[in-house]
């Protein structure tokens, strides 16, 4: 198995134990006697401590070294699921959910996207980095509809071995625990080949690297702000609270977008071989956008249903064109803090956005997040287009591959 498969395989082992617990965990500490209250306080110091990990990764993963900093990540959360199965008191729980980085979300955010974004690279060519991105989230989308399923544990333990619903929920959290560390096995095998190409005492940008860089982080920033106010949850609430959809009708439907988002990481690859990197992105996600806006003024359910679905199908395949750019935009030292800043900026913007969506809910109509979201995004893709279009990546000059001191030509 060589370095590229070693990732992807890592990142859907570890995406199947995050769509497990992000299912299952509310329950099973509720099953423990902890109220709602004290639930949402765990599931953010999980949240706290995945957003810490990410910036000692942006700040120190070269210097850790990328392979002994996942293995060290993958161990701490597979010794966080293992205490999170039998811990009972507050204190404990919280304190375990932040050294474990115990993830509610049910999609993989954590620090360890940071290092095998950067570490990707290293492993493919220039003409092949972005196809190897495409698999690498259409892994994790599997991953975490497969960590979905795996959530039917539990019920299932309890008919045919008599469990109580506590044990059964201990032992559905100790597989959590089990295929984090099966992780470790993936990268115990990675060769050097993913390490930064030269020794990193400190974070150092070249001048070119650090404008790219802070301008497509600023970007990026009121992207996933608008993200925010387009979550899983706040849709679904849309859709109960609008069409008075029942809970299978919308696990149903949201099924449905993930198996539209996964074949549109392999779209987008196919298409950035077309017509470039930046123009996937930007025209593919505006399209994305209008169809969002005028879900919020569907007549009916079912035509809301095929209008989100298709803009399903259409709105990720910049996942894997924007990280294959960034990555391609920075030198192969940069890249471990490239990776890490703009995760970290997306972090926050999806933190802040449900927030403002919640009000927007509330003080103006049910539909008005999506109009408000999908107008930033829109504004983002062309800030985007017109800040980018001229700056290519090497596949699309017929550059050889970038080097690790090579200047970059950034001319039309």
């Amino acid at each position: 198995m060589n370095d590229r498969s070693r990732l992807i395989a890592a990142a859907f082992v570890r995406a199947v134990a995050t769509g497990l617990i992000g299912v299952l965990l509310g329950l099973h500490l509720a099953r423990r006697g902890l109220t709602v209250g004290d639930v949402g306080l765990v599931i953010a110091a999980g949240l706290a401590g995945a957003a810490g990990a990410a910036l000692i990764a942006t700040l120190a993963g070269d210097r850790i070294g990328r392979r002994r900093l996942l293995t060290i990540l993958a161990l701490a959360c597979a010794a966080g699921g293992a205490a999170l199965a039998f811990a009972e008191s507050l204190l404990v729980l919280l304190g375990i959910a932040f050294l474990g980085m115990v993830n509610g979300q049910g999609r993989d955010r954590g620090a360890s996207l940071v290092l095998e974004q950067a570490a990707l690279p290293a492993t493919v060519s220039d003409a092949d980095r972005t196809r190897t991105f495409a698999w690498y989230n259409v892994m994790q989308d599997v991953g975490h509809g497969l960590g979905g399923l795996l959530a039917l544990l539990p019920e299932l333990l309890r008919s045919l071995t008599g469990l109580d619903v506590g044990a059964s929920l201990q032992a559905a959290v100790l597989l959590y625990g089990a295929l984090q560390f099966f992780s470790v096995l993936f990268y115990q095998g990675l060769s050097a080949r993913v390490e930064s190409p030269t020794e990193t005492e400190h974070v150092s940008l070249a001048p070119d690297s650090r404008r790219t860089l802070w301008r497509i982080s600023l970007l990026f920033g009121l992207d996933s702000l608008a993200g925010g106010f387009l979550g899983a949850a706040l849709l679904a609430l849309f859709f109960y609270q609008r069409f008075g959809v029942a809970e299978s009708t919308l696990a149903l439907l949201f099924v449905g977008a993930r198996i539209l988002n996964a074949i549109s990481h392999l779209g987008a690859a196919l298409l950035a071989k077309r017509i470039g990197l930046v123009n996937t992105m930007v025209f593919t996600h505006i399209p994305s956008s209008l169809l969002l806006a005028t879900v919020a003024f569907a007549p009916s359910f079912p035509v809301a249903a095929i209008l989100f679905l298709l803009r399903e199908g259409l709105v990720e395949m910049d996942v894997p064109t924007r990280q294959s750019y960034v990555m391609a935009m920075v030198r192969p030292q940069e890249r471990v803090f490239a990776s890490g800043v703009t995760h970290l900026v997306r972090l926050g913007g999806w933190a802040a956005g449900p927030a403002f969506a919640g009000l927007l809910m509330q003080l103006v109509a049910v539909g008005s997040p999506l109009v408000a979201g999908a107008a930033m995004k829109i504004i983002y893709d062309l800030l985007l287009w017109r800040a980018f279009r001229h700056i290519r990546p090497p596949e699309e000059r017929g550059a050889p591959r970038v080097s690790a001191v090579a200047p970059r030509d950034t001319q039309p």
